[in-house]
């Protein structure tokens, strides 16, 4: 390797970008004095003041390839037990908030990138983007970059973060994310009438009409949807678990429950299915006044073909008088798995892991893919190839003492210059 990435990934951790406010133009800035020590043109696109996406590319020819990434955080909490901004290297690993999400990624792609920009070698298109605001929904970074310069980012296929390897009845499964749910989020509002505490009428205040809403909320029960991609992997995980039984819509919560493995079952349940789920609530002044308004906000996730009308007619019967509206509204995406790029990418993650089981996966948060798959750009995510399935490590992702071991780091540089060698060569 030309550069370490390592060091790379030091060097922006110590970069707050904590979103929000974000603050991403710094590490932007950083990746193009990088490219350009290695003679490497790129360009910092700000969607507003401090808010700067990176975007390079090098190479011609007929095919091309995105490498996608975030330079964005979330914010660290309490109860490091180091610097959560250190970036420190240190017993084999690299420490800090982004280590893994998404900072790694950034790290891992860039390096690759220059590696093969400055080999003379390809023989097409290779774009690397690390984009600003994945966290907070986009907007600010992808979403802009695709309003307004979407050609900046056309390429025959995207790959993206996606799931981290998991263990499976005993056995490392590598996975491939395909699609993801989208997020329909809305707020509700309930309306009474004020009045004095000590003699309330209980039918006009706000917050109990929305404790009712909310109650009829936790006992709705959608209905199930099993897509092609959710259908075969939920397949190949009972496979996994000797259960053979063709899974279909009537029987898959009755085969879920034969799944010893909380997390994982909680995880395909909420594949098949929207998921509602209210997680913010505020209402009334004072303890002693009948609060006239109450409101809620629910975060709601969809499958394909449950469009913002969908969730509507859902919705309405349970909730009585109170209104509905929306925060943040996108569409569930997918890209295929038989148009060669998902077998490329297989075959390709399959000479770094051997023999061990690799699934498509279906995201149940929102990734900056859905962007690309809405302009017409099918994308796949990969977590960080790693040779370290620790349950600290993937749990450390958006909680405390997020860190990566340098060989899962390299690994995964590797796999992205192995891709990009092979489709662009």
């Amino acid at each position: 390797m030309t550069v370490k990435v390592e060091k790379i990934l030091s060097d922006i951790i110590r970069i707050q970008t904590v979103n929000p406010p974000g603050g991403e133009t710094v590490v932007a800035e950083y990746l193009k004095k990088l490219c350009g020590t290695y003679g490497i043109k790129g360009e910092v696109i700000e969607s507003a003041p401090g808010r700067g996406s990176f975007i390079a590319a090098a190479g011609q020819g007929a095919k091309s390839l995105l490498f996608l990434s975030h330079t964005d955080v979330v914010p660290v909490g309490s109860g490091w037990a180091f610097d959560p901004f250190s970036g420190e290297i240190k017993d084999g690993f690299v420490h800090g908030r982004g280590a893994i999400d998404c900072k790694g990624l950034v790290a891992a792609e860039v390096v690759a990138f220059i590696n093969l920009a400055t080999s003379g070698k390809l023989k097409g298109k290779l774009i690397f983007a690390a984009a600003a605001d994945e966290e907070v929904g986009g907007e600010k970074g992808v979403g802009y970059l695709v309003a307004h310069c979407p050609e900046k980012l056309k390429a025959d296929f995207a790959i993206n973060e996606g799931a981290e390897p998991m263990v499976i009845n005993g056995q490392i499964c590598h996975s491939l994310s395909i699609g993801e749910k989208a997020p329909s989020w809305l707020r509700l509002r309930t309306r009474g009438i004020a009045g004095h505490g000590s003699v309330p009428v209980l039918e006009h205040n706000a917050v109990v009409k929305m404790a009712k809403a909310i109650s009829a909320l936790a006992a709705y029960r959608p209905a199930i949807v099993l897509t092609p991609e959710t259908r075969r992997l939920l397949n190949a995980v009972l496979a996994l678990h000797g259960y053979r039984e063709e899974i279909n819509e009537k029987n898959v919560d009755e085969l879920l429950l034969k799944i010893k493995q909380p997390e994982l079952a909680l995880y395909l349940r909420s594949i098949t299915r929207m998921t509602v789920s209210p997680n913010m609530v505020n209402g009334g002044i004072k303890t002693n006044i009948v609060p006239d308004t109450c409101e809620a906000q629910v975060d709601i996730r969809v499958l394909p073909g449950q469009n913002w009308d969908y969730v509507v007619r859902e919705i309405k019967p349970l909730i009585g008088d109170a209104e509905i509206e929306p925060i943040q509204v996108h569409s569930a995406s997918f890209s295929g798995v038989d148009n060669g790029y998902y077998g490329l990418i297989e075959n390709t993650l399959r000479e770094f892991v051997g023999d061990r089981v690799i699934l498509p996966s279906v995201c149940t948060g929102a990734t900056d893919s859905r962007y690309m798959r809405e302009m017409g750009v099918p994308a796949y995510g990969n977590g960080v190839v790693t040779l370290n399935v620790s349950p600290a490590l993937k749990g450390s992702v958006h909680g405390v003492n997020e860190k990566i071991d340098i060989a899962s780091l390299q690994l995964k540089t590797q796999f992205l210059e192995k891709l990009a060698a092979k489709y662009l060569s």
